[in-house]
């Protein structure tokens, strides 16, 4: 197929996503919140109840991320940490793992993350929330929002390769062979810069 004929081709795909994406915004603003537990979760800070993630925010943004032994998580995380602070200006967010605070303290550091990290470790909220199953944690988002006093769920969804929460999958469509099995590793080797 031709590059423009393709390229056109292509375009009434990417509508056809955009215009979907805006029937999701739709349902999800009809969507019944849930009310969850004020979970107690543990921080470098100590204890902190899922309440106080919120800050002086509405709403809060929970990354479910499978710790430090997951590169696919790490990929993830490494995405959020540049968008950390346009994320913070709209929600609080946080990335919750099963790893004790002191441990994601040093993983955060190696990767120069910025955001706030809190442990689960020892309760049941990746389990109630839905990411940890009897296959093992899983990787999602959940959206919270304070109500009335209370934690509602407004929202949540699993991660997977290729989904919309990693920018590097869809970049690599663009190319020929698309990510031509790439998988994402701690560290790479050194690369000469372009000039």
């Amino acid at each position: 197929m031709q590059y423009r004929e393709s390229t056109k081709k292509l375009d009434a795909y990417r509508r056809e996503i955009a215009d979907i994406r805006k029937k999701m915004r739709k349902l999800q603003a009809e969507i019944e919140p849930e009310i969850v537990d004020d979970y107690e979760l543990t921080t470098l800070k100590g204890s902190r109840r899922l309440s106080e993630l919120f800050g002086d925010k509405d709403d809060l943004i929970v990354i479910h991320n499978m710790g430090a032994g997951c590169p696919y998580c790490t990929l993830w995380a490494d995405g959020f940490n540049g968008l950390y602070h346009h994320i913070a200006d709209r929600a609080a967010f946080v990335v919750v793992t099963p790893d004790r605070p002191a441990a994601q303290q040093k993983f955060a550091e190696s990767r120069g993350w910025r955001f706030p990290m809190a442990s689960h470790d020892g309760t049941s909220f990746a389990a109630d929330m839905g990411y940890r199953t009897s296959r093992g944690l899983m990787p999602g988002v959940s959206v919270f929002r304070r109500r009335d006093g209370k934690i509602v769920r407004v929202s949540d969804t699993g991660m997977s390769p290729r989904d919309d929460f990693c920018s590097v999958w869809h970049l690599f469509d663009l190319l020929p062979d698309s990510d031509a099995d790439w998988s994402p590793k701690f560290k790479y080797a050194a690369k000469t810069k372009a000039a």
